[in-house]
């Protein structure tokens, strides 16, 4: 790389700050994701059940993004093209928030994220054969090495010990699915209509559930800690989209993986947990895969853009 390729980023985003501010929402934004799953580890430390905590994400969700989303204040916003793939986003969405706080009743934060974080090499993976973009021989190894990252954290030993990591496995194939069909929905509906739908699955599943999974919070600190459950998460996607409505998102990925870190803190600020040499070095195989993604994502991209149109003639 030329000393000139070199200083390109640095000019890019010294001509346009949006993107460095871009940059500070998406660093921003892990730590919301962070608290979330801390604050659902919490709730399950104290007796509330894991459901009833999903049902509480949802519905400060969808209350939030209702007061200001709506077909009233949004004419429109509920009509969509391809509803029944709306319905399914929803409800992956749903089954992989589930599945995570029921992961967290029994794993570290480090080791919930640190799978979740395989979700990308899975949608490599899935999109060729569910959206026709087929992976080169070097994203297909990247994926292979993730892969690899995924089975050092889960061992069998660690397995056996502690099956409640097939509830975090369960998270990151649906969250994949969810990236998936998200980018399928976004060639029929607008942005709008999209988060207006994502949480209201989660929502029509858990209310009927309501009466069986119920039991008042005995302390009014157990209630706040509940409705946090829903600004964290409706807060961190609100950055999220902020952030990409700033920057590209080959530049912004990246940054995703600082919640890592405050996940390993608050781990171990608030439950003393100290992440396993195996978990980590595993967490570091999976992040250094997703990093190469990127890189030979940002490689054929630069490729395209120098190569230009070429002319019929």
């Amino acid at each position: 790389m030329s000393a000139r390729q070199a200083g390109e980023p640095g000019r890019e985003l010294a001509r346009d700050p949006r993107r460095l501010v871009g940059i500070a929402l998406m660093c921003v934004a892990p730590v919301f994701f962070a608290s979330l799953d801390a604050t659902g580890k919490v709730l399950a430390g104290s007796g509330v059940d894991p459901l009833l905590t999903t049902f509480m994400r949802y519905a400060v969700n969808v209350a939030l993004v209702t007061a200001f989303l709506n077909p009233v204040t949004r004419p429109g916003v509920a009509k969509s093209r391809r509803l029944p793939l709306q319905i399914l986003r929803s409800l992956l969405l749903f089954g992989s928030t589930a599945c995570n706080f029921l992961a967290l009743r029994s794993l570290q934060l480090a080791e919930t994220i640190s799978i979740q974080f395989a979700a990308p090499l899975t949608v490599a993976l899935l999109a060729g054969p569910l959206l026709g973009e087929w992976s080169s021989r070097m994203r297909l190894a990247a994926v292979a090495a993730g892969f690899v990252g995924v089975l050092v954290i889960v061992r069998p030993d660690a397995l056996a010990a502690e099956p409640a990591i097939l509830f975090s496995l369960g998270a990151m194939l649906c969250y994949a699915v969810y990236v998936i069909v998200t980018r399928k929905l976004a060639a029929y509906d607008s942005t709008a209509t999209t988060v207006f739908y994502t949480g209201l699955g989660g929502l029509a599943v858990m209310s009927p559930l309501l009466p069986c999974i119920w039991t008042a919070p005995a302390s009014g600190t157990l209630w706040a800690l509940l409705i946090a459950v829903g600004l964290f998460g409706t807060i961190g996607h609100w950055l999220l989209v902020l952030a990409h409505a700033r920057a590209p998102a080959s530049l912004l990925a990246p940054f995703i993986y600082t919640q890592i870190l405050w996940s390993v803190l608050l781990g171990y600020l608030l439950f003393g947990d100290v992440p396993s040499p195996w978990t980590m070095l595993g967490a570091g195989i999976i992040v250094a895969s997703g990093l190469a993604l990127l890189a030979e994502d940002a490689l054929m991209r630069r490729g395209t853009r120098r190569s230009g149109p070429r002319s019929a003639g």
